[in-house]
């Protein structure tokens, strides 16, 4: 009798992890749900239409930026940082990008590459790429669980309607995003960049991550922004994501002087010729006026 109650206390023993591991497997809406309400619940995530994020960016071993993010529905977002005393500029006005490079010699706004103003779009994206993701005509797979620096992670695969394809992992007690993989393009070259988010805080109810690093996938080196101040439904006009009117006819317009110099380079022998037929022609008038 005692054995084989000790034989069934090991048999429960040994099948106890197997009937919790099956117990606690979460479908692919089950994960979504509890990620959902881990960020803050759906309803206080859609109502949220602005946002501004001010904190620093290192730009190397010594060097910081100040740093500033802000966002605005439907999908415009504007980012400004400071460096050497310049500021550069890079925004979506919701269909069209633009950029301010002083750092590369461009001190006027100019129109975005294709590849960098689809990806300006992407971050713009105000609730992320999870929310709404069907309506999006974005696909989302359950891979399954990954430890990501320790951690154990719901990995999720998210082909957008794009065509991109985007992981994302997501803390299996917390059900925050720890970690984002995905793929984009460098000056027409495809490169693989990962994205780590941590330091999660709560603004007027809503989880934010107040730590971010990127950079390419496998690489030692990160580009760090930390937040200081996170701020919810702040007043921000449509015009601070839209280029400044003008701006790209001011520099279409910066060789015209040079032209028109030359051009009266070459007049100028023609003007000169005639002037003494000129005056004689002009007396006449000038006297039959009077």
């Amino acid at each position: 009798m005692f054995k084989k109650s000790l034989l069934a206390m090991l048999m429960v023993a040994l099948l106890a992890p197997i009937v919790n591991a099956d117990t606690a497997a979460l479908t692919l809406d089950q994960v979504l749900a509890k990620h959902y309400d881990a960020m803050g619940g759906l309803e206080k995530l859609k109502k949220v239409q602005t946002m501004r994020m001010t904190g620093k960016m290192q730009m190397g071993p010594g060097m910081e930026a100040p740093f500033m993010l802000e966002k605005k529905r439907p999908g415009m977002q504007r980012i400004e940082f400071t460096f050497s005393g310049m500021t550069g500029i890079q925004a979506y006005d919701g269909t069209k990008g633009w950029a301010v490079m002083p750092f590369m010699g461009k001190k006027d706004p100019e129109p975005m590459t294709d590849d960098d103003a689809k990806e300006m779009a992407d971050q713009a994206d105000f609730d992320g790429a999870l929310v709404d993701w069907k309506a999006k005509g974005h696909t989302v797979e359950l891979v399954g669980k990954e430890s990501v620096e320790g951690a154990d992670t719901y990995k999720l695969k998210l082909t957008k309607k794009s065509g991109d394809i985007e992981f994302y992992y997501l803390d299996a007690e917390t059900f925050l995003p720890i970690k984002e993989e995905g793929k984009r393009k460098v000056r027409g070259t495809e490169v693989e960049g990962e994205s780590t988010l941590g330091d999660y805080k709560e603004v007027n109810g809503i989880m934010v991550p107040f730590s971010m690093a990127n950079g390419m996938k496998g690489s030692d080196h990160k580009q760090t922004m930390t937040f200081e101040k996170v701020e919810l439904d702040i007043p921000l006009e449509d015009a601070r994501f839209v280029m400044p009117a003008g701006a790209a006819a001011d520099s279409s317009k910066a060789a015209k002087p040079a032209d028109k110099k030359d051009a009266g380079k070459k007049d100028a022998p023609k003007k000169d010729a005639p002037k003494k037929d000129a005056d004689k022609k002009a007396a006449p008038a000038e006297s039959k006026g009077n």
